[in-house]
């Protein structure tokens, strides 16, 4: 099985062909201080011997416009899949959707719930109403879903899931778990209530590894373990979050591979392979 990495960006120097237009009006800091395009993207996998990956919507940066990550596989399908993010409270959503998914061959959709940088509308609350058509056109057709969230939002994310109970989400940065009190990590648990659902997977990514080693006590091998028990390693896939996370991306594999060092070999060969293709089948290839 091929190494994957499930959680990458890439940002065009070509602003009058792909503009900026960032979700919430204000991007990224890292997206303007250390961009990194297709061409940076493929020579950062190739140092760090990484042979698949997915490019993730930089909606800090262009917001529900895929066009540059679309339009980026092109020559490269047999090693990088697309997610596009879409507007799941606008009347022409599944439009937007069938549109990036069906006719632009991307693989997978994203939905901001919550981060830590950039304010995101409050229409994106996830069990908005108006967005269960979507979930449902995403349910019927397997479409995975990114979902960034806190694990606070577990209960707003479980209301969704009973009554979608199949879709396939993956939760970038591991939901990023609260980690009051340290090892081992008793606040996480509000977060295993979705393992009950075969469909939800966690990305554990740098953002993931440093919060816990930046806390007081903390220990990212703890917390990796803890989340790999909660779920499984089948259900765990790691992501470099490259260039958002800083670094080069054989620091940042590195940094994730170090974090999983008390993982059995199986359990590591799922988190850098093969949940990936579980995720994506398209990645199995």
């Amino acid at each position: 099985m091929p190494t994957a990495d499930l959680h990458t960006h890439i940002i065009s120097p070509d602003l009058d062909r792909y503009p900026h237009r960032p979700l919430g009006g204000k991007q990224s800091a890292w997206s303007a201080t250390r961009p990194v395009d297709l061409d940076g993207l493929l020579r950062g996998l190739d140092a760090a011997g990484i042979e698949k990956a997915a490019v993730v919507q930089a909606s800090t940066v262009y917001g529900f416009d895929n066009r540059y990550a679309a339009d980026s596989l092109a020559g490269h399908e047999d090693r990088l899949i697309g997610v596009c993010s879409v507007d799941f409270v606008a009347d022409d959503a599944i439009d937007q959707v069938k549109y990036w998914i069906d006719e632009r061959r991307l693989a997978g959709v994203r939905i901001r719930a919550a981060d830590g940088t950039t304010p995101v509308p409050s229409s994106t609350r996830l069990d908005d109403p108006r967005m269960d058509v979507v979930w449902a056109h995403l349910e019927a057709r397997r479409i995975p879903v990114c979902v960034q969230m806190h694990s606070r939002d577990t209960g707003t994310l479980l209301s969704v899931l009973a009554r979608f109970p199949r879709l396939v989400i993956a939760l970038d940065h591991g939901a990023r778990p609260r980690l009051d009190g340290g090892p081992p990590y008793a606040a996480a648990e509000e977060l295993f209530a979705l393992a009950a659902y075969e469909g939800v997977f966690l990305k554990i990514t740098p953002v993931t590894v440093l919060r816990a080693d930046n806390e007081p006590g903390g220990d990212s091998r703890k917390l990796i373990r803890r989340l790999v028990d909660g779920f499984g390693s089948e259900r765990v896939a790691w992501g470099s979050n490259f260039p958002a996370s800083k670094g080069g991306l054989p620091e940042l594999r590195d940094l994730v591979e170090a974090a999983a060092g008390d993982l059995t070999t199986e359990e590591r060969e799922d988190i850098f392979g093969r949940t990936a293709a579980r995720i994506y089948p398209q990645l199995a290839a």
